[in-house]
């Protein structure tokens, strides 16, 4: 059915972390409004619902196509984004800033509070009988959506991973010792779970992998360590921040309590994970003294990625970038003539050789609130990763660097 329509100014926001390809996604939609028939203004809210509440924009629909280019381009969210958790007072105010803009669509760039946040305000504009068609745009470095394949967002951050667990496994090569590296993910492990695309060869590391989907024991982490170490004489380790025992308690929220230490919580109510080298500093001191007694001259060191994941320029995914603009694209033209109200637009796999996706429209509430993990089938016992994930994983992040290693023997 061809949408009826609505003539009004259109809303583009951004939220949560920002990530390489977001201004793709903020690029798509303001192309694909701009000009067509029944859209006056297109409006940017500065820092995502915070600036809808406060009454901030600035027009986009006059910025140069080579300019709106370069800004796709860039890494972050050029709006600005927010961590704000609207509750419906919030959602209130929000609502009248639209009404009184004349504001009839509503894009929202995020993961999926974003997607809730569409639909409370959605909801609200149904109730008071006014007209409004509220979008969300994905994204996500963490690729948790559920009915998405993957999120744009992932792809990069994961061939950041990748590339970070190269280099580093070249270097544990060299200087062998134990290194560990903790990796973004509070619920889901697909970014640690990226590390696994650096093993080449056989001894490759990440030699293991340890992710939110399943409890992470301490005495079974020493002896996972242990072999590896014994064996070829170096390990290193991918660690999911949020790993957590087998009541849910995230490790680091234990650890904190054993310090003493009060971790910071965002508007949502999670605990600060990233920003923190505590984790992979605790873990490194425990290796320490569970294997010091047995391995003398043992070197252990631990680095955590944080925010670089998000936004490091040298990494850009060609698939993500394109997947991101279309997602835009995709969400204004649903807006504009697919007869819904609402909706979230889900990346999902045609084929993988050669690669190709589909866009389709989903409901709010099936995706609003909702976290997809890991699936258990790429999980081997409970420390690493299959070469399965590489096959999911490999047409999403692209090329490479080829390296190569001389095996030494003695003459």
């Amino acid at each position: 059915m061809q949408n009826e329509v609505l003539r009004g100014n259109a809303v583009i926001g951004q939220s949560g972390g920002p990530t390489v390809v977001i201004n793709q996604s903020l690029v798509g939609v303001v192309e694909t409004l701009r000009g067509r028939h029944g859209i006056d203004k297109v409006l940017g809210c500065l820092h995502g619902v915070r600036g809808i509440k406060n009454d901030q924009y600035v027009e986009l629909q006059d910025i140069p196509q080579d300019r709106l280019e370069r800004i796709a381009q860039t890494p972050s969210a050029a709006l600005g984004s927010t961590r704000d958790k609207p509750n419906p007072d919030y959602c209130r105010e929000i609502f009248q800033s639209l009404e009184k803009r004349n504001v009839r669509y509503f894009f929202y760039i995020g993961g999926n509070d974003s997607s809730d946040t569409c639909r409370i305000v959605n909801d609200l504009a149904k109730q008071r009988g006014y007209e409004l068609r509220a979008f969300h745009v994905p994204k996500t470095i963490d690729n948790d959506l559920v009915h998405n394949d993957h999120t744009p967002g992932f792809a990069s951050a994961a061939k950041f991973v990748a590339h970070a667990f190269i280099g580093d496994n070249l270097d544990n090569r060299a200087l062998p010792g134990i290194k560990i590296n903790v990796v973004m993910g509070r619920h889901a492990g697909f970014l640690t779970a990226a590390s696994v695309l650096a093993r080449h060869q056989q001894d490759d590391g990440p030699h293991l992998i340890y992710v939110p989907e399943v409890v992470f024991d301490i005495d079974k982490f020493i002896a996972d360590v242990d072999h590896i170490y014994t064996r070829l004489g170096r390990c290193l380790i991918a660690v999911s921040e949020g790993i957590h025992d087998a009541s849910g308690n995230p490790i680091i929220q234990m650890l904190a309590k054993q310090l003493s230490q009060e971790l910071q919580t965002d508007a949502h109510g999670n605990v600060q994970l990233s920003g923190t080298g505590a984790l992979g500093d605790f873990l490194a001191e425990r290796l320490k003294k569970a294997l010091k007694p047995k391995h003398s001259e043992l070197r252990v060191r631990a680095d955590t990625f944080g925010y670089l994941q998000r936004c490091f320029a040298g990494c850009t995914s060609d698939v993500d970038a394109r997947e991101a603009r279309m997602v835009g694209r995709k969400a204004a033209e649903a807006a504009l003539t697919s007869g819904k109200t609402d909706g979230s637009i889900a990346i999902q796999r045609v084929s993988n050789d050669p690669y190709q996706a589909g866009y389709q429209v989903i409901e709010l509430a099936a995706v609003a609130g909702k976290t997809r993990t890991l699936d258990r089938k790429y999980i081997i016992d409970d420390n690493t990763i299959s070469d399965a994930y590489k096959e999911y994983l490999s047409p999403l992040v692209g090329k490479l660097p080829v390296v190569e290693s001389i095996r030494i023997s003695r003459v």
